[in-house]
C-alpha cells in the first residue's frame, strides 16, 4: 500500500514542479502517522509550511513560488517580480520569491518577500504555468512598487505588444486599485498618460530602451514601428522614425558573427530606404548600454541636417 501511495504521490508531484502538500499526500493514500514519519526521517524535505519535496530533488524556481503560495493560504499568489518572471516581462527575477496574500502567519524564509493585502479581487488572480499568480494588469501595477519606472515601461510595452493587456484593461485596474498612496499606481498612471494616442508600441525591450534614451537626451519622441511607403508601395517597417524629417531608426540586435544572408538582407533594406529618400540610423546594444551619448549625437546631427 505504501509503495502504491509513493507512486501516486510521485506522479502527482511530477505535474507540479516536484512539490506537494500534506493534503496531496493524504489524497495519494498516506496516513497522518506516515506523513509525520516521512518528515521526521527526512525522506521528505520541508519547502514551506505544509509544502514538501522528496529528499534530494533539486527544485526549479517555479516549485518554490508554488510552495510559497500554498503556505500563504487562500488567495495567495505569485506577485511583483515573481509574477513578472512568470509572464516573461522585464523586472522579473528568479533569485527571489515574491507573493501576495491576505495574511501571512508563517515563519520567515530567506529570499521570500510577502506582501499582505486584502485588495485581491478575482480580476487580479489567474493561473500561469500551473502557479497562482497576479493577472498581467495587476502585475504591472505591483511592479511599479518594486522596479524603476523605465523597467515598468519595458514590461508594459511587452505586455501590450503580446496582447496580455490593453490600455482599457489597465485603466480599469487603476480605477479599482489606484487610490492615492497605492504603491505602483502612480508609475502605471504616468506611463499610460504618456503613451496616450501613440499609434504603436515597440516590439522588444531594447526598442523601448532606445526610445527611453532618446527621451532622456532631450530628443523628440520618434514614432515607433513606423511603416514607410513610397507611392503607396511598401518599403520597410522600421523600429522608430521621424517621418517629417525622413529619418529611420533601427535597433541592430546582432553585433558579431552576423550571417552573410542577414548582412545581404540588411544592406538591401538599407538601400531601399536610401532610394526612397530616407536617412537610416542603426543602434546596437553597446550604443544603448553606454547611455547612448554617441548614438543620440548622431540622431541630433541627422535631425539638424534634415531640418
Amino acid at each position: 500500500m505504501t509503495r502504491d501511495a509513493d507512486q501516486r504521490l510521485y506522479e502527482l508531484a511530477a505535474r507540479q514542479y516536484s512539490v506537494f502538500t500534506t493534503a496531496h499526500a493524504r489524497l495519494a493514500g498516506f496516513t497522518p502517522a506516515q506523513i509525520k514519519h516521512r518528515v521526521a526521517t527526512k525522506q521528505w524535505a520541508r519547502v514551506h509550511d505544509y509544502a514538501y519535496a522528496l529528499a534530494g530533488v533539486k527544485l526549479p524556481w517555479e516549485a518554490k513560488v508554488l510552495a510559497a503560495c500554498w503556505a500563504g493560504g487562500f488567495r495567495a499568489v505569485g506577485s511583483h517580480r515573481s509574477a513578472a518572471a512568470l509572464w516573461g516581462l522585464a523586472g522579473g527575477r528568479r533569485n527571489v520569491i515574491e507573493i501576495t496574500c491576505p495574511r501571512w502567519r508563517r515563519a520567515r524564509h530567506d529570499g521570500l518577500f510577502v506582501h499582505e493585502t486584502k485588495a485581491l479581487e478575482l480580476a487580479d488572480l489567474t493561473i500561469r504555468r500551473g502557479i497562482p499568480t497576479t493577472a498581467p494588469e495587476r502585475t504591472l501595477l505591483d511592479l511599479g512598487a518594486a522596479c524603476h519606472e523605465s523597467v515598468v515601461e519595458m514590461a508594459l510595452d511587452a505586455a501590450e505588444n503580446r496582447g496580455l493587456v490593453t490600455a482599457s484593461s489597465l485603466r480599469r485596474t487603476l480605477e479599482r486599485l489606484g487610490r492615492p498612496g497605492r504603491n505602483g499606481a502612480g508609475v502605471l498612471r504616468r506611463l499610460l498618460e504618456a503613451r496616450s494616442g501613440r499609434p504603436a508600441v515597440p516590439e522588444s525591450e531594447m526598442e523601448t530602451m532606445l526610445l527611453q534614451i532618446l527621451r532622456r537626451r532631450g530628443l523628440p519622441a520618434p514614432v515607433p514601428q513606423y511603416e514607410i511607403r513610397q507611392g503607396g508601395v511598401f518599403v520597410a517597417r522600421v523600429d522608430a522614425a521621424y517621418p517629417e524629417l525622413r529619418i529611420a531608426i533601427e535597433y541592430d540586435s546582432v553585433e558579431h558573427h552576423a550571417s552573410r544572408k542577414k548582412l545581404m538582407r540588411d544592406n538591401a533594406r538599407r538601400n531601399r530606404l536610401w532610394a526612397a529618400g530616407w536617412f537610416p540610423l542603426s543602434a546596437t546594444v553597446t550604443d544603448l548600454k553606454d547611455g547612448g551619448s554617441i548614438f543620440c549625437a548622431a540622431v541630433a546631427e541627422a535631425r539638424r541636417r534634415a531640418s
